[in-house]
Order: C-alpha cells, then structure tokens, then sequence
C-alpha cells in the first residue's frame, strides 16, 4: 500500500493539473444564483455545501459552503498518485500543519490531504483518486468565420446565438495576494513541481509577482495554475474559469450584465498568458474570471522576466480599474 512506501524528503510532490476551489458564503442563495448565472451545473448539495461542476470530464470545479464566516477555503490540485498524498503528509514543513491522507466524501471520491500556506497560513488540498465524470455537450454552434479575403460560409448561411450564461469547462487557476514573497516563492517550488512561466519585478528589480505553471516536461500545460504577487494583506484574488470561445465569453458577459451582477474588469486580452479575459465580482465580492484562448507552454519555453507596468497585464480592453489591483 502507498501508506507503506518510503518518503524521499528531496522528491518533489507531482502535481499533475488544479481541480477545484473552496468558497464559503454567508448569503448561500445569493452565491448559488451567481454560480448559475456564471455558467457551473450543480453536481450535488451535502449538508450545507454545494458542488459544481463544468461540462469537462472532472466531478467538481467550485464548492459553495454555507458558513458564518465569507472566506476562501483553498484550491485543490491533482497529483500523480497516492504515494504523493502520502509524501506530502509526511515531508511537508511542520508549519504547513499537513493532514494525514483522508478519504473525500464529495462527488467522485478519492483521497486528499490538506496543508496550510507557511506564510498566510491559507488552505491548499491535494487529491488523489477522484472518478471522472461524462462529458456533457454544452450545445455550441460550429462556427465558419468570414474573413475579407477568405469566406467560409456559403451563401444564405448564418451565425445564430442563443443568450445564456457562459458554460465553464474547466478551473484554469487561482491567485492570491501574500505578504512575503521570497518565503512564498522557496515554499512552493521547493516542496512541488511549480515553474515560473514569468516573473515579474518592481523598480529596484526585485521580484513581486509571479505566474506559475507545473513542470511536466513535453506535456503541454497552462501558461499558469497558480499565482501570487506581494501585499500588505493575504487575500485571494480570483479564480480563473475557462469557457468555449469569444461568442460564448461575450454572450456570459452580457447575460451577468443583464444580471445586475458587478463587471470588475473586461472584455480585453492579457500580455502574459494571453487570455482574453473577463472578471466578475460574486455577490459576496469575491472575483471569478471567465477565459478564452490561453496560452500552453512545455518545458523548452523559459521563464520571462517583466518589469511591472499597467501595460503589462493587457494590450487590449478597458483599463485596469483600482479594484482589480487591491
């Protein structure tokens, strides 16, 4: 069994892609309504939380919790095996307070274990063993896109679009706002097979920020899973969701307009990881993004190094609100 098999205190713990997020909400109906509206499916309500699902193959991608107390309850990544859970049970720093491997009782099943930020001391859980789930068919048109030179629809053929919420496919990442990078920045990459895709420094040329994705070799990944950048405060900063196309982003935009929901930041196209982006505030304040078109990055692509700019974060859209910097 994994529980028996030795602990390399120099291994990495394999993480293989990010799974789900943790929020818990005062107001749960108001925060259930915002999942709707976003575009998650419910799976299955346990007790007093909630999971949500996207149309892709993994049971779950957000869990609303009804509590006392609005937080951010952690991000969930999947690694390689049970021997990871066990490894990172065992080999973690005693500041990390890391559980012992548990059993999930959520859709899908598995394993997990839980530790806390070093630094923050936030959740971060790894799991291990969930079943996969039918792909569902979100029902998007096949689209033939007329350019001026090039015209690939035929003639008396048209491009219809049904308003609805934006269906999500999948948890792209998360990010959170720290109050000491260098700790930060030695904990994760010297404990998991994080790999910074950019690094982005402040005048004196220190680094502030950075934009992590996992190394797993020639396998394609997300330009990131995982950032954080240097605060006064700790905080989450938002959870990343990415959706079907533009027509899709643009019509989920619209329909949470529609809404009366609160638009943070959007529509424009990020410079590092270049999504065409779209941020939200739920009702409870917390920030979820809708995104199309993302870079993927394997491990013959260096890290950039960028100084921090407000024009670095897009080349396209509104400009960065204030709201969005905090």
């Amino acid at each position: 069994m994994a529980s028996g098999l030795p602990t390399n205190p120099l291994k990495k713990i394999q993480l293989n892609r990010i799974s789900h997020v943790y929020y818990k909400h005062q107001d749960i109906a108001k925060a259930k309504q915002f999942a709707e509206d976003f575009g998650f499916s419910e799976s299955e309500v346990i007790g007093k939380t909630t999971y949500y699902r996207g149309y892709g193959t993994e049971p779950f991608v957000i869990v609303l919790e009804e509590a006392d107390k609005t937080e951010f309850g952690g991000a969930a990544f999947a690694v390689d095996s049970e021997e990871d859970l066990v490894h990172a049970s065992k080999s973690l720093p005693k500041e990390a307070k890391a559980t012992d491997v548990y059993d999930l009782k959520t859709p899908g099943g598995g394993k997990a274990v839980t530790f806390y930020d070093p630094v923050d001391g936030f959740p971060f859980h790894l799991v291990h063993g969930q079943t996969p789930i039918e792909r569902r068919d979100p029902n998007f048109p096949t689209l033939k896109i007329n350019y001026p030179t090039e015209k690939n629809r035929g003639a008396n053929q048209f491009q219809r679009f049904k308003k609805r919420p934006a269906p999500v496919h999948k948890l792209g990442h998360f990010g959170m706002c720290v109050t000491d990078f260098a700790k930060c920045y030695d904990f994760y990459t010297t404990y998991f097979n994080f790999h910074p895709s950019e690094l982005v420094h402040n005048d004196e040329g220190v680094n502030k920020t950075v934009f992590f994705r996992l190394n797993r070799g020639d396998e394609f990944v997300d330009h990131h899973c995982f950032f954080f950048f240097e605060g006064p405060k700790m905080h989450v900063h938002h959870s990343s969701f990415e959706t079907h196309d533009f027509d899709t982003q643009v019509l989920g935009h619209d329909w949470l307009r529609q809404h009366g929901y609160t638009n943070c930041w959007g529509v424009g196209r990020h410079v590092m990881g270049s999504q065409i982006f779209d941020y939200w505030f739920d009702p409870s304040g917390f920030i979820l993004e809708h995104y199309v078109d993302g870079d993927l990055l394997d491990m013959n692509e260096p890290t950039h190094h960028t100084k921090a700019a407000p024009d670095n974060l897009h080349v396209w859209g509104p400009e960065v609100p204030a709201t969005f910097l905090q």
